[in-house]
């Protein structure tokens, strides 16, 4: 049924595109197939995620620094520089995240008992059971989201978003290379 309903909307980057064949019809604009709908499709799937952390009180950044944590494992303890390397957390802001989170009762900064010019942001016990409580939401959100595609369609997709972010990441060095001369 959610099949058949999103299939009957109309396609904005549709609408682009056949503009754009009007007014420039040299131009080959299939790149905006795909990644006009991608951009278009994660601009929804943000507005969603974000709605649901703000009733939890928590930033986008911060639901990723605490499944960072959550992640690691017991004890659920990172340095910044680990938190920022995880990859979902740029190491500019790291800071500003780890004060809010701390102030809000959900981690405690630590310094290494070996070393102590190491500090170790770590979940407390609030943090913990937030964290698990939010990100098991988080998933059933993204399940919703996810119902209109079969799960062979889920999988099918997930393998050729892979190959797009490798396609992505190979054109900085492609662009990179000095280009051959004849």
């Amino acid at each position: 049924m959610a099949q058949g309903r999103a299939a009957r909307r109309p396609d904005a980057v549709a609408g682009i595109v056949g503009d754009w064949a009007r007014e420039r019809p040299e131009l080959d604009t299939s790149p905006l197939e795909v990644l006009a709908r991608l951009h278009r499709s994660y601009l929804q799937y943000q507005s969603r995620m974000t709605a649901r952390l703000d009733e939890h009180g928590l930033s986008v950044a911060g639901f990723d620094v605490l499944t960072a944590l959550r992640r690691a494992g017991a004890p659920y303890r990172l340095t910044a520089g680990q938190l920022a390397a995880s990859g979902l957390v740029s190491s500019a802001g790291v800071t500003l995240r780890l004060d809010r989170l701390e102030k809000d009762g959900l981690l405690v900064r630590e310094r290494d008992a070996e070393d102590r010019r190491v500090v170790y942001s770590r979940l407390t016990d609030a943090g913990l059971r937030k964290v698990d409580e939010v990100f098991s939401e988080h998933l059933e959100n993204e399940r919703r989201m996810l119902g209109g595609l079969s799960p062979a369609e889920h999988r099918q997709l997930g393998r050729l978003l892979s190959k797009l972010e490798r396609s992505i990441v190979d054109s900085d060095d492609a662009s990179a290379q000095p280009a051959e001369t004849g």
